[in-house]
């Protein structure tokens, strides 16, 4: 007779190979070999499927995503939002099974992965947000926060550079609270990983400072792998990698193959395995009711530890009404009370700034007044200005370079590598709104990551400074051309590009209060000046007229970030010529278009010629403008004001292009771009 954890894990194994049989595609190899460590961990782990967002829950990471047969089985077996019926539709449309894991669909799901290195780099992005949130409100006398991180990935995983960005900083941060298992199966869709992976694993980890200990059978040694998780809870000052020696696909007839990573299994095999685990070869989806029981233990078991939990906590606000008051704002998703109030507000009084210089403003002037308000950036602190005046470094205190409360992150030169860990740090939960500073031409470094935050719902914020031509010498190595229009592709992603400091102030805003897409904020090296007409409340349209010129303009001069306050002595240009031009600042395409019809036809109205200007491609730009004044090749190496003038944005170039662009429309029937058929 099988003991009660084999016979737990051939039912993993089964429901796995069910679910990926039954959807005729999938990868069954991953969760064959994976189900004894799966089940090791998960029989330890501390979680309440009835409240899958309890704070101090352990957390897992399926960064090998492509298993998620595996934990989807995991899911219903402990009874999450989960049925057999959910597996039997396994990548089918619009289920809560789809191909890889998908936080916004899935309960228990806690980061959507798949492309391979994110999941890592997503754990120690929630390794560091617990870190944060124990040291900020842990006292001597009372724990609220001590919860792991675990996570398995495979040798994809760690052929992607992301990981290695990622797991070079939790080394260096010494992220204990991070366990990793590495499922060393030597299979790759290539074949075996030989023909391209032959690095050594385990000293590049001890290289990164982590501790490594090996599993030499993680198909059937259950004693090796609990011994694993248990020394590694012990490590102090360092994250943990467990290497688990593994077969993929174990007890398939094409176990150790290739053949078994990405198809299912064929049906003689699935009997085949089914027999040898004691099952009913015929029977699919089989739950074992002495397995369901055995679960249904250990969730009974959690649940009276979370309502331990909830008690220490309620003691926690007695005796620290403070800090208990603020955790439990945090915890119920509010910001706090009056929080707009310290955003600066500027007048055309006040001097030019650049929109860095600006933003920092805003870093200053929130820091202390959101707690949960946390950044960073990728080496660059002192080009981005992203570090609040008086802020202490998130670092191990044992290094003396700050401490685990602190809310300034120096990512180093890791953009990939920051993008995932700042979607780790939303994934925490904790309602933490955490931003990252790098040049914007080098976001699209960490466009993985980037597209997952919009995927997954994550409002991280980054700080993109550096945002065109303007930023002169460096040249077209660092000026981002077709940036924005790849980003503003992207779904739920906001792109702003302010024109000013009341506009910076603006994009801060919608961006703290999104609790559902992440902003990219693009900021300018050079001096803008505070443009009349702007204000906080027009911007948080995401569009609007700065400069009515008439209500029947000749022309709609439409622009963002530093080609606004051009666009707007293009105006006057126009003015002297006889030509009256309305200027529209576009600060963000996303939440223009989340405004009502009437409002976008008021900005941008049938019966006028519509010529849009920014330093940038012009792809886009047709959704909004007739016309366009743009790049549409890389910039050059020179001063800002000589790069302007190269390549005609200045105010008498484009009231040349806009007199042009008025004589050709003369005479014709002029429709908004924004009507389209459907």
């Amino acid at each position: 007779m099988p003991s009660i954890d084999e016979l737990a894990i051939s039912t993993i194994r089964g429901l796995a190979v069910d679910a990926v049989s039954a959807a005729n595609s999938g990868h069954p190899g991953a969760p064959l070999g994976l189900a004894p460590a799966a089940h090791v961990v998960w029989k330890q782990m501390k979680f309440n499927p009835q409240d899958p967002n309890w704070i101090n829950r352990d957390r897992f990471v399926l960064s090998n995503g492509h298993a998620c047969a595996l934990l989807y089985s995991l899911l219903v077996l402990f009874k999450y939002d989960l049925t057999v019926d959910d597996l039997k539709q396994f990548r089918q449309l619009n289920s809560k099974t789809p191909g890889h894991p998908e936080a916004t669909d899935t309960a228990g799901v806690e980061v959507t992965t798949g492309p391979l290195g994110q999941g890592i780099a997503n754990a120690v992005g929630i390794a560091i947000a617990q870190k944060q949130f124990a040291a900020t409100y842990n006292k001597p006398d009372i724990t609220l926060s001590d919860s792991y991180v675990y996570t398995f990935l495979g040798d994809g995983c760690l052929m992607e550079g992301v990981s290695s960005e990622a797991s070079s900083l939790a080394g260096h941060l010494q992220l204990n609270n991070l366990i990793a298992f590495w499922d060393d199966n030597r299979i790759s869709i290539d074949g075996d990983t030989a023909v391209a992976f032959t690095e050594n694993v385990p000293e590049r980890y001890r290289a990164y400072g982590w501790n490594v200990i090996e599993v030499k059978d993680g198909n059937t040694d259950l004693e090796a792998i609990a011994n694993a998780v248990k020394e590694a809870k012990k490590s102090t000052d360092k994250p943990t990698l467990i290497r688990l020696v593994t077969t993929i696909g174990y007890g398939s007839l094409q176990q150790g193959t290739h053949g078994v990573h990405g198809s299912p299994l064929k049906a003689d095999d699935i009997k085949q395995l089914k027999k040898g685990w004691g099952f009913d070869p015929e029977a699919k989806f089989f739950i074992p009711n002495e397995v369901a029981e055995y679960y249904a233990e250990h969730v009974a078991e959690n649940q009276k530890v979370q309502k331990e939990w909830e008690a220490t906590l309620a003691q926690y606000k007695q005796k620290y009404p403070k800090e208990g008051a603020e955790v439990q704002r945090r915890l119920d998703g509010k910001l706090p009370e009056g929080w707009k109030k310290h955003l600066p507000v500027y007048t055309p009084a006040d001097k030019p700034l650049a929109t860095r210089k600006l933003s920092e403003n805003v870093i200053n002037a929130l820091h202390g007044n959101i707690p949960e308000f946390i950044g960073g950036s990728a080496d660059l602190t002192g080009s981005n200005l992203t570090r609040a005046e008086g802020s202490v470094d998130f670092q191990p205190p044992s290094t003396g370079l700050g401490a685990y409360d602190g809310v300034y992150i120096r990512y180093g030169v890791r953009e990939h590598g920051m993008g995932a860990i700042m979607n780790g740090i939303a994934a925490f939960g904790a309602n933490y709104k955490n931003y990252g500073g790098t040049f914007l031409n080098f976001v699209s470094y960490a466009a993985g990551a980037l597209r997952l935050s919009a995927l997954s719902h994550h409002p991280v914020i980054w700080v993109a400074t550096h945002d065109s031509i303007g930023l002169g010498e460096d040249g077209p190595t660092h000026q981002p051309i077709e940036t924005l229009a790849h980003f503003r592709a992207i779904p739920n992603l906001s792109v702003w590009r302010p024109a000013d400091g009341n506009e910076v102030s603006a994009a801060y805003a919608a961006a703290i209060e999104s609790t559902s897409h992440p902003s990219v904020i693009a900021l300018t090296r050079q001096n803008l000046p505070q443009l009349e007409g702007s204000t906080i409340e027009n911007a948080l349209k995401g569009g609007y007229t700065l400069v009515k010129g008439s209500d029947k303009p000749d022309i709609i001069l439409v622009a963002t970030g530093s080609e606004v306050s051009i666009s707007v002595g293009a105006a006057e240009e126009l003015k002297k010529q006889g030509i009256t031009a309305n200027v529209v600042s576009l600060p963000d395409f996303f939440t223009f278009d989340k405004q009502s019809y009437d409002y976008r036809k008021s900005v941008l109205p049938d019966g006028v010629p519509i010529l849009s200007v920014e330093v940038m491609s012009s792809f886009g730009w047709s959704k909004y403008s007739h016309e366009q004044v743009s790049i549409n090749r890389f910039g050059a190496s020179g001063k800002a004001g000589d790069l302007y003038k190269f390549f005609g944005f200045t105010p008498e170039a484009i009231a040349e292009k806009a007199v042009k662009t008025v004589n050709f429309y003369k005479g014709k029937e002029v429709f908004s771009p924004l009507d389209k058929a459907f």
